[in-house]
C-alpha cells in the first residue's frame, strides 16, 4: 500500500466529526449562525488515577486555528455527501457559506505546561455559534492526546527523580501523527529527549540513539559487533549488552570501552533492555566500576512505566541512571483516553443578555457548568492552595466561598488577600492571534516550576490528596437553579 499524498495537505477543515458540521448546516438554515456562544473544554477526571494533569497541545491548536477555512477541495469533497434521500446533503448556498468564511472567534485558554484538575476550562472560545460548533471535534483530538502524554511523561520525570528519562515509543504510537505529537508532549511533560528524529527536526527536541540487537545479531561475535560500532562512531557509544548473555555482554562492552579510550574517546554506557533490571543494573555498575569506567551510564528500557521506575529506584536500589520509556509512554498505555469535553455554558439572547446553559445528566459528574468561566488559583507561601472557577459576568468579592460540584458539603473559604492569577489568558482575539507562544524548552522548565508549587501528597501515584477545585458560590447557586428549571421543578 502507498502512502497517499494527499493525506497531509495544507487545509484540515474537515479534520472533524459529520455531525458538527449537520449541526453547523442546522444553524444555517435556522439563522442563528451569528449567535453569540461560549463554549468549554475540560475532562472530568484525572488521568492515570492520579491527582493531577499537565495542559499541552495549545500550540497545535494555534496553529490549526490560524489556517482554519475550507479549500476547494474540501468543499468538493462536501458536495457529494448524500443524504437518506440519496440526494445532495449540504445545499450548495451552504458551501459557498462555507467558502467565505473566517475564523472570527476569541479562544481564552491555559498556557502550555499549566498544572490543572477536573472541570476546569482548557480552552474557552466565544464566538459565532456556528463556528464555535464546527471546532469541536479537532481541539478535543489534540488537547485530550497531547495532555494525556504530558502528564504520564511528568509521572515518570517524578519517578526518576531527576534521572533523564528518554522517549522511546514512535514505533508502538498510533501512526504517524500520534507518534509526533506524543514526543513533543513527552518532552514537554519531563522527557530529556526522544528517539524520534523528525520530532527532533520539527519541535527542537534532543535525540538519543545508537544501536539495537539486529546490530549485534548481523555480526560473528558480540565482541566483534562492540568492536566495529565503537570504530564506525565511537562518539555515540552506549552498548546494549543483552543479546545473548547479559553479563557477559557488559564485560564485552567493558573491553571495546578501554580500546575507545586509547583512542582518545570515552565509553558513554550500557544499555539494559531484558532480564532483572534491578538486579543486572547493579552487577553493571560493580562491573563497570571496576574496569575504570564510573561514570558510564546504565540505561534501562523494556515495558517502563511510573510504576515500575519508583520500584527499582524505591525498593530494590536499582543503579540505572537513565530511563528508556516507549510504549506505555507514547500510548498512555494504561489510560489511553483523557476524556476531555467541549460543552456550551452560554449564548447571547436577542436583547443582548446571556443565557446561561447546563447540560444535566442523572450522573453528577456529566452534569455541566454554566458561565463565562475563569479559573482562579490561590497561592499560599508558593504552594497552590484552591483553584475557584468564576462566572466573569459575576466575579467574586471579599473572601469568597468555594463548593466542591461534586459534593456540596465540600466547601474552603479563601482567606481575602491570598496570592492568586487567572489561568486563562487570551490566545486569540475576533480571530487574530494576539498570544506569543513560548518555545519548547520554556514550557517544558514551567511544567517543573508548576509541580514545585504542587504539595506532594497530589504527586503521589497511589490514593493522591484530592486538590481543592471548586464553583465561586454564586456559580454553584446559579447551576443548581438552572438544574431545577430545566427539570421543571423551579
Amino acid at each position: 500500500m502507498h502512502l497517499n499524498k494527499d493525506l497531509y495537505k495544507s487545509s484540515l477543515a474537515l479534520l472533524t466529526d459529520l455531525y458538527q458540521i449537520t449541526m453547523a448546516y442546522g444553524y444555517w438554515k435556522s439563522g442563528t449562525t451569528e449567535k453569540e456562544a461560549v463554549f468549554n473544554l475540560y475532562f472530568r477526571k484525572n488521568p492515570f488515577q492520579g491527582g493531577y494533569a499537565i495542559a499541552c497541545g495549545l500550540d497545535y491548536v494555534i496553529d490549526y486555528l490560524e489556517s482554519f477555512r475550507f479549500d476547494k477541495s474540501d468543499l468538493d469533497y462536501l458536495a457529494t455527501i448524500k443524504g437518506n434521500d440519496g440526494n445532495q446533503l449540504f445545499d450548495t448556498a451552504f458551501l459557498d457559506y462555507l467558502a467565505e468564511m473566517r475564523f472570527s472567534c476569541d479562544i481564552d485558554a491555559v498556557p502550555e505546561g499549566t498544572v490543572i484538575f477536573p472541570n476546569e476550562p482548557l480552552v474557552r472560545i466565544k464566538g459565532p455559534l456556528f463556528q464555535c460548533q464546527m471546532i469541536e471535534t479537532p481541539l478535543l483530538n489534540i488537547i485530550n492526546f497531547q495532555t494525556l502524554v504530558a502528564t504520564k511523561a511528568s509521572r515518570l520525570h517524578i519517578a526518576a527523580k531527576g534521572d533523564p528519562v528518554l522517549e522511546f515509543g514512535m514505533r508502538r504510537a498510533q501512526g504517524i501523527d500520534g507518534s509526533l505529537a506524543a514526543s513533543r508532549a513527552a518532552y514537554i511533560g519531563g522527557c530529556s529527549a526522544t528517539s524520534n528524529v523528525l520530532a527532533g527536526k520539527l519541535f527542537g527536541i534532543p535525540v538519543k540513539g545508537t544501536h539495537a540487537h539486529s546490530w549485534i545479531m548481523s555480526f560473528d561475535s558480540e565482541d566483534e559487533a562492540f568492536d566495529r560500532y565503537a570504530e564506525a562512531m565511537p562518539n555515540n557509544c552506549i552498548f546494549l549488552v543483552d543479546t545473548y548473555n547479559t553479563i557477559e555482554g557488559i564485560k564485552k562492552a567493558i573491553e571495546t570501552g578501554k580500546k575507545l579510550r586509547a583512542k582518545g574517546f570515552e565509553m558513554a554506557g550500557i544499555r539494559l533492555d531484558s532480564g532483572d533490571l534491578a538486579y543486572l543494573s547493579i552487577e553493571a555498575r560493580k562491573l563497570l566500576d571496576e574496569g575504570g569506567f564510573p561514570n558510564a551510564t546504565v540505561v534501562a528500557s523494556n515495558d517502563l512505566d511510573e510504576h515500575i521506575i519508583a520500584s527499582l529506584k524505591n525498593q530494590q536500589d536499582a543503579k540505572v541512571n537513565v530511563w528508556g520509556v516507549g510504549t506505555k509512554l507514547a500510548t498512555a498505555y494504561d489510560q489511553p483516553a483523557l476524556g476531555g469535553v467541549y460543552k456550551i455554558s452560554a449564548i447571547r439572547n436577542d436583547n443582548g443578555e446571556w443565557d446561561y446553559k447546563v447540560k444535566i445528566s442523572e450522573q453528577a459528574i456529566k452534569t455541566s457548568n454554566p458561565g463565562i468561566q475563569q479559573v482562579k488559583r490561590y497561592y499560599n507561601n508558593g504552594e497552590m492552595i484552591a483553584d475557584m472557577i468564576y462566572n466573569e459576568a459575576n466575579k467574586p468579592v471579599g473572601e469568597p466561598v468555594i463548593i466542591d460540584p461534586m459534593d456540596a458539603t465540600r466547601r474552603k473559604k479563601i482567606p481575602d488577600g491570598t496570592t492568586c492569577k487567572e489561568l486563562l489568558v487570551p490566545v486569540f482575539k475576533k480571530g487574530e492571534n494576539i498570544y506569543e507562544k513560548p518555545q519548547i524548552n520554556h514550557i517544558k522548565e514551567f511544567v517543573q516550576q508548576e509541580l514545585k508549587t504542587l504539595h506532594r501528597s497530589i504527586k503521589r501515584f497511589a490514593n493522591p490528596h484530592q486538590y481543592p477545585v471548586g464553583l465561586e458560590k454564586s456559580l454553584f447557586d446559579l447551576k443548581n437553579e438552572l438544574i431545577l428549571k430545566f427539570r421543571g421543578n423551579a
